[in-house]
């Protein structure tokens, strides 16, 4: 009787202890088969809302019922409705002088780009192809190689030290450049940095120390355009960053012919890189704004080009076809790579065509 007690209050007391361990257990996993249903059912909802969201984008209405949709689900997942991206208008392009005046509606036989361009040969000044060559317009930084006709001619001191001030800093469109106030360097390394890279504070520095200063430097443009019968031709500053800076394509052959007779022109302006040290042992690598230069296909002699908005792309420069020499000038070009297609255009003309007469551009009709 005593064992058999025994035996049974033992059994009570296994039952007891082993109850909670089990209880336990298929609590814990209760849990497990729980969470993983809860995580089943929220991705089968994830994936379903899902489907639900690129169906709605599609249809009117969309955001609302991506929405309402997505806020229905009481899943842990949190959903996010999209709404579709606010339609961007693209700013319409600027409108050049060029198109102002109605040139882009000048059709021509080489379909160029430009709104207005000169061919010439070089030996004769005899005009091969001509599109709007008599309209002045803006002409950005070809303006700079006038600006390197007159500091060579002017024969001033090419080793002579300049230092870029606040007056070089363009506050008529605020464009960067890459020397700072207080660099210097020689008058020969300002000018080479104007032609072949295009540098604006070094093209005003060279102005400002001319003798008399920027307003006798300006004078001296203007007076050598008249010299050289540039009649449509009119010079405010030494950068080109005014557009009140204004040719013809006419007249500016008739400057790449003038300014061709400087050796040093012709060097700085077709330099495909160069260094300069603007002092404090600071040096800064160029290379030229025409990639033509670094084209083995082309031999130019000179070249220069420019850009502001209301000019468009615009190109000059000397170069040999067939062993013919040739003046080619474009204006108001539209995209960035165009008046490089335009000159291969030409060159390609000129190869095959080996025109001698004018082939002039004729205005749209109707």
């Amino acid at each position: 009787m005593i064992k058999s007690a025994l035996g049974i209050a033992v059994s009570v007391v296994a039952l007891l202890v082993a109850a909670p361990a089990a209880q336990a257990a298929t609590s814990s996993a209760t849990k497990t088969s729980s969470k993983k249903h809860s995580v089943k059912k929220s991705h089968a909802r994830y994936k379903a809302g899902h489907a639900h969201h690129a169906s709605a984008r599609t249809s009117s209405g969309s955001s609302k019922a991506a929405k309402t949709a997505h806020g229905n689900h009481k899943s842990g997942y949190q959903h996010v409705a999209f709404s579709p991206a606010p339609e961007v208008h693209a700013a319409p392009p600027v409108m050049t002088a060029g198109d102002l005046a109605g040139l882009n509606l000048t059709h021509d036989p080489l379909a160029l780009r430009s709104n207005a361009a000169v061919v010439i040969d070089q030996a004769t000044s005899q005009v091969l192809f001509d599109k709007n060559s008599a309209v002045a317009l803006p002409i950005a930084s070809l303006t700079k190689l006038m600006t390197a006709t007159i500091v060579v001619e002017a024969h001033q001191n090419m080793d002579e030290v300049l230092e870029v001030t606040s007056d070089d800093i363009d506050r008529e469109r605020n464009s960067t450049s890459r020397l700072r106030v207080g660099s210097k360097m020689t008058r020969s390394n300002m000018l080479h940095i104007a032609l072949m890279s295009s540098e604006n504070r070094a093209a005003s520095a060279l102005g400002r120390n001319y003798p008399g200063g920027l307003p006798a430097f300006v004078a001296a443009m203007n007076a050598k355009a008249k010299a050289l019968g540039m009649n449509d031709t009119r010079y405010v500053d030494s950068t080109g960053l005014s557009s009140q800076n204004v040719s013809s394509a006419r007249d500016l052959s008739r400057l790449v012919v003038a300014a061709y007779q400087h050796p040093i022109i012709r060097e700085y302006s077709t330099d495909t890189r160069y260094v300069v040290d603007t002092g404090g042992h600071r040096q800064l690598q160029y290379i030229n704004s025409n990639r033509l230069v670094m084209n083995p296909g082309w031999e130019i002699g000179l070249q220069k080009t420019g850009y502001i908005a209301e000019a468009g792309r615009c190109l000059l420069m000397q170069t040999t076809v067939n062993g013919r020499r040739v003046v080619m000038v474009f204006l108001d070009s539209k995209g960035k790579d165009s008046r490089l297609a335009d000159a291969g255009r030409v060159r390609r003309w000129l190869e095959i065509s080996k025109p001698q007469a004018l082939t002039p551009a004729a205005a749209h009709q109707g």
